[in-house]
């Protein structure tokens, strides 16, 4: 039951991260005003840019669900997957919303870290 809690934190905790982002909510809704165009409906100005109001606590948020994964996962020795919280910290690391003159690095960091837990699962499922 415990294990099934904190994988569940770590899946939310994840999603939260990508919010963090305002590159990825500006894509998003670019994305949505694309289709929308699509079917005929014109939309003026970004439909989403209420979400640029809650991405830092929702940031912190999904920091706070990370550390406390790390912290059950080395410090109490529970069995989290060590490929989830790597690709979770890459998505944290990529989305943080603080420092945007640093934000390239933070996604090349990110994102390497993000390809590196993809391509260790890849690589263990392969093996087994």
């Amino acid at each position: 039951m415990k294990e099934r809690f904190v994988n569940a934190g770590s899946g939310v905790c994840a999603g939260m991260s990508i919010l963090g982002s305002w590159q990825i909510c500006h894509n998003v809704c670019l994305a949505i005003i694309t289709f929308l165009s699509l079917v005929g409906i014109t939309v003026a100005g970004m439909p989403l840019l209420f979400l640029t109001k809650v991405a830092v606590p929702l940031w912190i948020a999904a920091f706070v669900l990370l550390v406390l994964g790390i912290i059950l996962s080395f410090g109490f020795h529970m069995h989290l997957s060590k490929k989830v919280l790597l690709v979770n910290t890459g998505l944290i690391i990529a989305g943080i919303p603080f420092l945007q003159e640093f934000y390239l690095f933070f996604w090349i960091v990110g994102g390497l870290l993000v390809i590196s837990g993809i391509v260790w699962a890849v690589v263990s499922r392969k093996n087994s």
